[in-house]
Order: structure tokens, then sequence, then C-alpha cells
């Protein structure tokens, strides 16, 4: 059985490099896990293109050059609280996941 051990152990070594090159994280049969995981990724970065697009649009309209009063005036009562007496307020409660749970007696 001594002779057969080093030919049983590069067997199973190679079984194992096969199976990996088939169904591992990189293998042959991965690829449409992959192209998926390309598809979400492409679309959220979209999104942060598209966001990042907005907030250079709103700091282009705070700078002093270019001032926009009803950005400006946004921000401020968004920062400050405070709500025009024309405003329509609706109060959003807090997410219960964020609520402090209530104390036991």
């Amino acid at each position: 059985m001594k002779p057969y051990f080093p030919s049983a152990m590069l067997l199973l070594l190679i079984a194992y490099l096969g199976v990996q090159a088939l169904t591992g994280e990189r293998g042959l049969l991965s690829g449409g896990e992959r192209d998926a995981m390309l598809l979400r990724r492409e679309a959220q970065l979209a999104g942060i293109l598209e966001q990042r697009r907005d907030l250079e649009i709103r700091v282009r309209y705070l700078r002093t050059d270019s001032l926009s009063r009803d950005l400006l005036e946004e921000r401020a009562r968004a920062v400050l609280g405070f709500a025009d007496p024309r405003d329509y307020v609706i109060r959003v409660s807090a997410p219960a996941s964020e609520a402090a749970p209530a104390p036991r007696a």
C-alpha cells in the first residue's frame, strides 16, 4: 500500500482542483451568478452617479455667484426645523425598530 499513497494523494488533489475549477467561486459553472452580480452592481453604480449629479447641481446653486433663493430656503428649513405658515406639515413617527423599547416596571 505504501507505493500507492503518493499516487492516491495526487489523484485526490487533481479531483479537488477539478471540482473547484467547475463549481468554485470563479469556476466555469458560476458565470451566470457573476453576470447577475455585475448587472446589480451596474444598476447600483447608475443610481449613485445620478445621486452625485443631483448633489453637484445642488452645490452649484448654493455657491455665492449663483445662489438659488428657493434651495437656500429649503435647506435652512430642513436644518433648522422651521416651516412656513402656508406649508402643510406631515409628521411621521419613527419606525418601530428605531423607537426605544418601553421600560418594564
